[in-house]
């Protein structure tokens, strides 16, 4: 999924990621907190889950024929001026691949991926992916340890907050697990921006308590949303 695709999925415009961005901003005006934001289209291909689920309905579609094999070979013969004795395996095997690779298929649309994948693997992706991002974008690797993430994971349907150690030292996950949920309301009902605005400034209240603005107050971080593409 490329940015303009994500942008539209998360209803946002080009204006609303200014303000976003603003909003990052002004919250670190008043805190030696860094507030950075990711959104990504997924967490995982989750490929293993669609095949195995393809794998299964094959299975059990070859397992349904079996007891059809005298009309199956009626219909194949009433075709055919001569039926050689490959036809018919050939026939199962080329039904129980159609529906393997149609499942396959299918299950790459987002909401049926969502039900073909067990929420605890698609939670356990969702944070693996957060944290991963919480490395590679040096959200961890901020002067004072006072960094923190808000992820949105689009298929999924999940937003993490990841805070550093400095941070977890002082303000409970319990507080940044309220904020998501916030943020994963404001996306179910197409207020992307306004959320994510108003979980800034939750962030940049809650940090701002605890690690207020020094003299020397370095912006170390990207102050806008992220736009990760898939796999990445």
């Amino acid at each position: 999924m490329n940015r303009a695709k994500l942008v539209a999925k998360l209803k946002l415009s080009e204006a609303d990621l200014e303000a976003i961005q603003q909003s990052v901003q002004e919250a670190e005006k008043h805190t030696n907190g860094e507030i950075a934001l990711a959104a990504a289209p997924e967490s995982s291909d989750y490929s293993f889950f669609e095949l195995f689920v393809s794998v299964i309905l094959g299975a059990v579609t070859f397992a349904l024929l079996l007891p059809f094999y005298g009309q199956v070979v009626s219909l194949i013969d009433r075709q055919f001026w001569h039926v050689p004795s490959w036809y018919i395996p050939a026939f199962y095997g080329t039904v129980t691949f159609a529906v393997i690779a149609l499942t396959f298929l299918f299950a790459n649309i987002p909401a049926i991926d969502r039900l073909v994948v067990p929420r605890a693997a698609r939670r356990k992706a969702v944070y693996e992916r957060a944290l991963r991002h919480f490395v590679e974008s040096g959200v961890y690797g901020t002067r004072d340890h006072t960094g923190i993430l808000i992820f949105i994971s689009l298929l999924e349907h999940e937003v993490r907050i990841v805070a550093d150690s400095g941070i977890n030292a002082k303000i409970d996950q319990a507080e940044w697990d309220h904020i998501a949920a916030l943020v994963a309301s404001g996306l179910k009902n197409g207020n992307t921006a306004g959320a994510l605005s108003a979980a800034v400034t939750k962030c940049g209240k809650l940090l701002a308590d605890h690690f207020p603005a020094k003299t020397e107050n370095p912006n170390e971080l990207s102050d806008g949303l992220v736009l990760l593409e898939a796999g990445k």
